[in-house]
């Protein structure tokens, strides 16, 4: 992976040879380094072997689209920590709702102005490095283990299997007991900045990860027309 010292590597995956060109020139010019792919199934067998910082994913592809792409690469702990940001059709929102869903960062619909997409990478490869030494930290509470690096929950020592969504909210009330965050800031703080995921959905998120934690389902608390909370310990 990418670090101060050296300039991140970006895996640029589209069908598209002319976009596949432009955002290729732009991500040199900014100096960063850049792969390419022109199908999903390359596009996970490169990223698997070097590691790329992030992923520019076009999310209509030939064969495995962009969204299978995203769900293999986040399900895999080798992967899960890979930057993606979609680049989408006009009139495809559910499909982004579904990919940030699925754990991807950022999403730009095409057409799109060079300037802003290179935005959006700066911001996403400056998150990474805000938060680079403390995701991989094991996180305890109460009977609950958290392993951000191998992406494993554990409640009294028996694996629970969570969304990628259902383990970031997770993570995120866990290393903050007591505090009451709203629905949004859970939004901002699961995926980073603010996006068309409504406070229903997060909503519904609270709900599948009370029921997967079974008795250790009671810690996350309800503030009513505040938001949510770890019970304090």
């Amino acid at each position: 992976m990418g670090s101060f010292s050296s300039p991140a590597r970006i895996l640029i995956v589209d069908d598209e040879v002319d976009i596949l060109s432009l955002v290729e020139f732009h991500v040199k010019r900014h100096g960063y380094e850049s792969i390419s792919a022109t199908n999903g199934e390359n596009a996970l067998q490169i990223a698997r072997m070097q590691k790329p910082d992030l992923l520019i994913l076009d999310l209509m592809l030939p064969g495995m689209n962009g969204l299978d792409v995203c769900r293999t690469l986040k399900n895999d702990p080798k992967t899960a920590s890979i930057r993606i940001i979609m680049l989408t059709a006009k009139g495809e929102e559910d499909d982004i709702v579904k990919g940030l869903e699925l754990g991807a960062d950022d999403y730009i619909t095409k057409p799109f102005s060079p300037n802003v997409l290179m935005a959006r990478v700066k911001s996403v490869l400056r998150r990474d490095e805000i938060t680079t030494g403390t995701t991989s930290e094991t996180v305890t509470y109460k009977e609950i283990t958290i392993d951000p690096a191998r992406r494993k929950v554990t409640v009294q020592q028996q694996p629970v299997e969570l969304t990628f969504t259902e383990f970031e909210i997770l993570l995120f009330l866990s290393r903050h007991p007591g505090f009451v965050f709203t629905r949004n800031e859970i939004v901002d703080n699961v995926h980073g900045d603010n996006y068309p995921v409504t406070d229903r959905s997060i909503d519904v998120q609270i709900v599948g990860l009370r029921k997967k934690l079974t008795t250790a389902g009671k810690y996350i608390e309800t503030v009513r027309g505040v938001g949510y909370r770890m019970k304090e310990i």
